[in-house]
């Protein structure tokens, strides 16, 4: 598995409203609403993206439906690995399956094109493995 960068991080929300709050008016970042209660930014350096991802979103994007599942540990963050295309994608899946990894759901095309496939970290950090084309535009 060959990680290229870290292609977002967003803080997964409970209290969207307090989030953004905190991010965009304590911190200052330029956090900008792409949809819904989803703000976030693509132009801090050191990461692709960033951005308040609401629980209910990240329950629709793992789970279909807009509840986390009380037996799996609500997580407070997501970061997600950019690897270099869908294939790479789907073989570090085989890759971290072999060490015992148990996969939220493996790779997938989400509705917005990106390739991912999601876990757990042991810390609770939602964890993707990722291939968005937009990030290889330029290669």
């Amino acid at each position: 598995m060959n990680i290229e960068f870290v292609a977002g991080f967003a803080a997964i929300s409970d209290d969207p409203k307090k989030s953004i709050g905190f991010y965009r008016d304590t911190l200052g970042l330029p956090l900008e609403k792409v949809e819904g209660d989803y703000f976030a930014t693509g132009v801090l350096g050191g990461v692709k993206h960033f951005g308040v991802w609401p629980l209910k979103d990240a329950a629709k994007s793992c789970f279909g439906k807009d509840t986390w599942p009380e037996d799996i540990p609500i997580p407070t963050s997501t970061i997600e690995y950019e690897l270099s295309d869908p294939k790479a994608v789907d073989d570090a899946v085989e890759e971290m399956k072999s060490t015992g990894c148990i996969f939220i759901h493996e790779a997938r095309v989400e509705p917005w094109g990106q390739t991912v496939a999601r876990l757990l970290s042991p810390e609770g950090i939602l964890v993707g493995l990722s291939y968005a084309p937009w990030f290889h535009d330029e290669q």
